[in-house]
């Protein structure tokens, strides 16, 4: 069975296009400034008209207030908040019950000792983004392509749907597939020429990787 792709870091019209038109299942808006992926809610809401129905769009915040999220909420059309910072089990909670919409809770790994929090958040979001823990001192909670152990999760499930993220590239992700079972996948870095420049023919073979 394909796994389900979501294109995340997304903010031209061309590599929308290009991730649309690959098959990918989820399309992911970076709000948070100090990456290179980072945009406007304006600029999203732009992008956000020409993704068709079926298409999730997804906005990925750091350790946003109520009032970040409620601006966000009111200028895109969005259908997941993914929760990408040190948001508490209870934030998420609250983030879920005010804006209503679906949210995905990022946990970044490093080693055994992270995977309690996976099932701490898998009590109060609708999905885990299980992604790499960054190194020390980062500038950025994701998109660093990194990839964490996967034999750490191998075999592992939740009581929600999970999404595996971290440095996947189209040659890494037949592994990682074949090592963590994971059905869903998170790549940004992995199908860029540069970083915040996605690559239309990365996407694709992104997605012939996957099974799409």
């Amino acid at each position: 069975m394909p796994a389900a792709v979501k294109i995340c870091g997304l903010s031209e019209p061309e590599s929308l296009r290009a991730a649309v038109t690959a098959g990918a299942r989820y399309v992911g808006f970076v709000f948070f400034p100090r990456s290179p992926r980072a945009v406007s809610p304006e600029q999203a809401a732009a992008l956000a008209v020409e993704v068709p129905p079926g298409v999730a769009k997804v906005a990925l915040t750091v350790d946003a207030d109520d009032a970040a999220l409620d601006a966000l909420v009111e200028a895109v059309p969005l259908d997941m908040l993914q929760l990408h910072g040190r948001e508490s089990a209870e934030r998420v909670a609250q983030v879920r019950a005010r804006y209503g919409l679906p949210v995905m809770k990022a946990v970044g790994v490093g080693s055994e000792a992270d995977l309690p929090k996976l099932d701490l958040y898998a009590e109060v979001a609708d999905q885990l983004l299980v992604d790499a823990k960054p190194a020390p001192g980062a500038d950025l909670p994701g998109g660093n392509g990194l990839a964490f152990d996967w034999r750490l999760i191998a075999g592992r499930r939740w009581s929600r749907p999970w999404m595996l993220a971290g440095g996947l590239t189209p040659e890494t992700l037949p592994e990682a597939l074949a090592r963590t079972g994971a059905r869903q996948v998170d790549v940004s870095s992995g199908v860029e020429s540069a970083p915040g420049v996605k690559d239309a023919r990365r996407i694709a073979a992104f997605m012939e990787a996957a099974g799409r």
